[in-house]
């Protein structure tokens, strides 16, 4: 846990990056028993070659389950249908369910529209059937549209439902479905989604994807917060390798659980944000703002924790803001979400239409994806972007729409900080700054990057010493 103690004298709000670890069992075997729901998109607009692209791939991912993975199947338009296995439930994977299951899949024919709550509520019902405790609810889904038949507030309704019971990785085809949507799926259900342009694509990564899901060594992790008096939880937010609001909120014998979801051999990254009244603390004195801990579910059906207990610990000076440092590695993270959020804006400006706010988005996006060495990001912006005849950075006027998709559903993934980068964080001397490239105003005296034209300040004003 990277959790700064020194608060500023004003401060009213404490950080703390948490990096959480799952290590794989010993022995080839998996530990947990796995549950798989795949969900086909059927309306009509996935006529001839794309639904047949996506049969291919449905198969493929049912060939590569392992015999005894529980398997349903939902087809979906504007309704929802089981079409594996006829008889309800899920169906233990085998050599003749499996064959059985591409029949099914082979057999569909697209119509009608798109309702993706639907599709996910009939999914929660097929894990609903499961009864043996630990394990792991792994659902994917492809569409290639709107989500046109339900209002969002009814698509809201159904994650609410889904949350904690089973996670979700979603994929957008061609170039007719929107990244928000997606992305408010995959946040909500501790997935991940992916804009796949090229059809032929879906295969190999609906395997990929049946791979992964069989080597999660935690069906389900929380992350324990138990809070002093004085502090409230501000927000949990996921911020390596996706970045992702976490909402979800149980409270079990005092202490506050936020599900993490299913978890592979791998790392994540986490900020917790606390608010309190600077009055309430005592200055110089320390004292433990929360006791964080990780609690695992057990394959009897118990939920224990599986961690030692780390303690945030505060303590608030008598200086005031500009005068303490702020850690390189919370600077960071924040950027990366400016990052985030510039590349949604810049994608919504273009679908819309406007190209001023598209540019001046792109600009900003390109100057924090250089700034952190995001070499991932600010390749997919490189690809989109041309030199203006005012010399700066714009979008590509020819820039399709399925590049831009692709922008905003990737402006979530976050990079590993480099090592041999140190980032300076800049003191706060209450004098605006000036772009010296277009002469405008920051509204914030610490602010890195020009608003207006994207045009990083680098280190020209005040900084802190290494």
């Amino acid at each position: 846990m990277d959790s700064p103690s020194d608060l500023p004298y004003d401060e009213r709000r404490a950080d703390a990056l948490i990096t959480v670890t799952a290590h794989a069992a010993a022995g080839p075997e998996p530990q947990v028993r796995s549950a798989q729901v795949l969900i086909m998109d059927r309306s009509l607009s996935m006529s001839r070659h794309k639904l047949d692209e996506a049969k291919r791939a449905m198969c493929a991912a049912i060939d590569t389950l392992r015999d005894g993975t529980l398997l349903g199947i939902v087809a979906g338009n504007h309704q929802a249908e089981v079409i594996f296995p006829p008889t309800g439930g899920l169906a233990v994977v085998d050599a003749r369910s499996r064959e059985d299951a591409k029949l099914r899949v082979v057999g569909q024919l697209p119509e009608g529209g798109t309702a993706i709550g639907q599709w996910l509520d009939r999914a929660r019902d097929l894990f609903a059937t499961v009864d043996s405790p630990g394990t792991v609810r792994h659902a994917v889904l492809y569409t290639d549209g709107k989500d046109e038949h339900e209002t969002p507030e009814q698509l809201g309704e159904i994650l609410e439902l889904c949350a904690d019971r089973f996670i979700c990785h979603a994929r957008g085809l061609g170039d007719d479905w929107h990244h928000d949507e997606l992305l408010r799926i995959t946040q909500a259900l501790h997935g991940t989604a992916e804009a796949v342009v090229t059809i032929a694509d879906l295969t190999e990564d609906f395997t990929r994807l049946m791979r992964e899901a069989q080597r999660v060594v935690v069906p389900r992790l929380y992350l324990g917060l138990r809070l002093n008096s004085r502090f409230q939880l501000a927000f949990v937010r996921q911020t390596r390798p996706v970045e992702a609001d976490l909402t979800g909120r149980q409270l079990i014998d005092g202490e506050t659980h936020v599900p993490l979801g299913s978890w592979p051999a791998e790392s994540r990254q986490y900020q917790v944000s606390l608010r309190f009244e600077p009055e309430s603390l005592t200055v110089d004195e320390l004292l433990r703002a929360a006791r964080v801990t990780l609690h695992a579910e057990f394959p009897d059906g118990t939920r224990r924790a599986c961690s030692e207990s780390a303690a945030m610990v505060v303590r608030r000076r008598a200086t005031p803001g500009f005068g303490i440092a702020r850690s390189p590695d919370l600077t960071r993270v924040e950027n990366e979400r400016e990052l985030g959020m510039a590349m949604r804006a810049c994608a919504d400006a273009r679908l819309r239409g406007d190209l001023d706010r598209a540019d001046r988005e792109l600009r900003l996006a390109t100057a924090l994806a250089e700034s952190l060495g995001d070499t991932a990001r600010l390749r997919l912006l490189r690809a989109v972007a041309t030199t203006g005849p005012d010399g700066r950075p714009r979008l590509r006027r020819d820039a399709s729409r399925g590049q831009m998709l692709r922008i905003g559903v990737d402006s979530t993934k976050t990079v590993s900080r480099p090592v041999e980068s140190r980032q300076l964080p800049l003191r706060d001397t209450g004098l605006p700054r000036v772009c010296p490239s277009c002469d405008t105003t920051a509204t914030s005296p610490t602010a890195k990057f020009c608003e207006e034209c994207g045009h990083p300040f680098g280190h020209a004003g005040p900084v802190d010493a290494l």
